[in-house]
């Protein structure tokens, strides 16, 4: 059975900092790429950063240079560090793990979400 669960989240001041975690299970971690993803209330999906399972990291527009993503493959376990936070960070974050095989076929799962809010 696939799980994707998040923890972490709460609410910080603006400025401050917050690390969210998802630990996984049920497929082989390590060969799939991991993301996160947030959604703000009353605004559609918003992609935030992404590991690879080649290694490579990328970002979006909106968080580069203040959010960091990593993964531990022992603990199935992928972190997004979140520094500098704004108003605008508020939002539900969710891990998606996915995996693009050879004929093209592609498995997604999704975590449950956890909340983040950003306020003073």
């Amino acid at each position: 059975q696939v799980q994707l669960v998040e923890s972490g989240g709460g609410l910080v001041q603006p400025g401050g900092s917050l690390s969210i975690s998802c630990a996984a299970s049920g497929f082989t971690f390590s060969r799939y790429a991991m993301s996160w993803v947030r959604q703000a209330p009353g605004k559609g999906l918003e992609w935030v950063a992404e590991f690879t399972s080649g290694g490579s990291t990328n970002y979006g527009v909106s968080v580069k240079g203040r959010f960091t993503i990593s993964r531990d493959n022992a603990k199935n376990t992928v972190y997004l560090q979140m520094n500098s936070l704004k108003p605008e960070d508020t939002a539900v974050y969710y891990c998606n793990a996915y995996r693009t095989y050879s004929d093209a076929t592609r498995n997604i799962y999704w975590g449950q979400g956890t909340q983040v809010t950003v306020s003073s």
